[in-house]
């Protein structure tokens, strides 16, 4: 367990700051669940953790067998793909809103109290 050490307004130590802080990560905040590139995968996994989701889509894989088959395929898939498309732009939505808050904090002003 490391413990971060703090040099308020001391010159003379600026040597061993650096030395010191290069172990620590930064004050970045960030809320946010998905990378862009991690959006897509990760959100599929993620909706079909939910019930309903899979039930849809265990109706969905019935529908392609011809002894059970009671909708045309595409009529089957057309409320999990609805269902799933609403859910991805909802997720999107929210997450970027999420991006632009921690933006506007991690380039906020602050007051530092050296003494």
């Amino acid at each position: 367990n490391k413990w971060r050490i703090v040099f308020p307004n001391n010159g003379r130590q600026w040597k061993d700051w650096k030395q010191a802080s290069a172990f620590y990560s930064g004050n970045r905040i960030q809320t946010t669940k998905y990378m862009w590139f991690t959006f897509l995968p990760q959100n599929i996994f993620e909706q079909f953790h939910r019930l309903g989701n899979l039930y849809f889509f265990f109706l969905v894989v019935l529908n392609w067998f011809p002894q059970v088959e009671v909708f045309h395929r595409e009529i089957a898939m057309l409320p999990l793909i609805v269902v799933l498309l609403a859910s991805m732009i909802k997720d999107a939505i929210e997450d970027y809103r999420k991006y632009r808050f921690d933006k506007t904090i991690n380039f906020s002003k602050t007051r530092v109290y050296d003494k």
